[in-house]
């Protein structure tokens, strides 16, 4: 193995072979390289027409080792193929490369020892600082104290710790529950549904609270036999809890999901059962994906506005990052949230 290595590092083109060639000292051909003021333009040119001939490109590593500093982001998400995360993640990377710095991206797949493996890779490679949105499974918070120890700016969005001294950057779901739930109720909706997330995490323990207290705002009583709790919000338990909802003796008239793949499957399944949407039932979702326009009728939703927490979740990062010396002191951001009202619900009662 020391020999392969020592062959691939004969091959690389280094400030020093650079130098050999153009008859000029290291010292020359790094300011070369950079157009130092203290170069002539020639001599720029002709050591920068080599470099790019033979294919240099500078240690990246070994500059960074010498600055102390990679601009280089973590960002550690649960799932990428979750359009909110992929939102999230353009945000973050549109923000951080006009600033500078680089963005790699970590999926823990909702699992806690993926994500403490991941935090691992993210200390050993001496990340600038790290984005975080918690895994499904994760219920222990140490190793994200790691980057507090190692000095390292952590900012979590979505799905937060309240554990971890840090910068956050969130919705407020309560509210937008709430609000979701306050128009089913406005339409005339009388018996209402909710399919829940994992009550692992606060966002949707907050989901269902803002669920309930509309209820009780409007004096309809909670009944538990219309709360399905599921554990990743995917598409299929989307359609076993709608199936066994809609098989009740007295169905729902009205449905609120934590988020739209359930609530797509709900719409599927009330249209494999006949029901007209949103005249038998009304339906909404949670974070205006793409899919919620295409799906017949399109679908009312909450838009959390993915793209502007990442750009919101960067912004507090990078500041942290380049005031390390300073006390900065940690920020809870809440991002707007707005109901969109689409053809799945039924429109106000006038009056």
């Amino acid at each position: 193995m020391l020999f392969v290595y020592d062959r691939m590092e004969s091959k690389r083109i280094t400030i020093t072979k650079l130098a050999d060639q153009l008859k000029l000292s290291p010292s020359t051909v790094s300011r070369a390289l950079h157009d130092h003021p203290a170069i002539g333009k020639d001599t720029c040119r002709r050591v920068q027409k080599l470099a790019a001939e033979l294919g240099y490109f500078p240690n990246s590593i070994a500059s960074n080792l010498r600055r102390k500093k990679t601009n280089l982001i973590g960002v550690l998400v649960p799932r990428i193929d979750r359009h909110f995360h992929s939102y999230v993640i353009s945000g973050i990377e549109e923000t951080a490369n006009k600033a500078g710095y680089y963005v790699a991206i970590f999926q823990s797949k909702d699992s806690y020892h993926k994500e403490v493996e991941n935090v691992r890779v993210l200390l050993s490679n001496r990340a600038d600082g790290v984005i975080g949105c918690l895994a499904l499974e994760t219920k222990k918070y140490d190793h994200f104290l790691r980057f507090n120890d190692n000095n390292i700016p952590l900012v979590f969005y979505d799905r937060v710790p309240s554990e971890v001294e840090s910068s956050k950057v969130l919705i407020d779901d309560y509210n937008a529950a709430f609000k979701a739930c306050s128009h089913l109720i406005s339409t005339g909706c009388k018996r209402i549904a909710h399919i829940a997330g994992n009550q692992n995490l606060t966002v949707y323990r907050q989901r269902l609270e803002g669920y309930k207290a509309a209820l009780q705002n409007n004096n309809i009583e909670t009944d538990n036999n219309l709360i399905c709790y599921t554990n990743n919000l995917n598409r299929e338990e989307g359609r076993e809890f709608a199936t066994r909802l809609l098989s009740l003796p007295d169905p729902p008239d009205g449905l609120f999901c934590a988020n739209d793949n359930t609530a797509i499957s709900a719409i599927q399944v009330a249209k494999e059962k006949t029901l007209n949407i949103p005249g038998d039932l009304s339906v909404i979702g949670f974070s205006n994906s793409p899919a919620s326009t295409i799906i017949e009728p399109s679908l009312t939703t909450i838009d959390d506005h993915a793209f502007e927490m990442g750009q919101s979740a960067a912004r507090l990062l990078i500041r942290q990052i380049e005031n390390k010396d300073k006390n900065v002191v940690s920020e809870t951001v809440v991002i707007r949230n707005d109901l969109i009202l689409r053809e799945s619900t039924k429109k106000k009662i006038s009056g």
